[in-house]
């Protein structure tokens, strides 16, 4: 079924440009714009440049752009809620051991 999407889409559709992350994006004929994701489906991987174009904001591709990355800039990350890269406040291990305590008022 797969295979069969990926020819569908690749006939029938036009290749915009691909992402650093390997996706590949898409516009079909009635003017739909899509994202044939490499690897899990996971929308959060969309880079920002490519959403502006996703959602119809822009009409020039990122690949036509060249935007200037400031040394401050982080690097485009998808979401990582429920991987070993997760985001964790400090010392948030070192509190689940302690028993909970309930505040009791005087």
């Amino acid at each position: 079924m797969q295979f069969l999407q990926q020819l569908g889409i690749k006939l029938f559709n036009n290749k915009v440009g691909n992402d650093e992350f390997g996706n590949a994006y898409y516009e079909a004929k009635d003017g739909r714009r899509f994202v044939a994701y490499k690897g899990a489906p996971e929308p959060s991987k969309i880079p920002a440049e490519w959403h502006g174009w996703m959602h119809h904001s822009t009409d020039t591709t990122p690949i036509n752009i060249n935007t200037k990355k400031y040394s401050w800039q982080k690097i485009h990350l998808p979401n990582l809620t429920g991987t070993k890269n997760a985001y964790s406040p400090k010392n948030y291990a070192a509190s689940e051991k302690k028993p909970y305590q309930s505040w009791q008022p005087k």
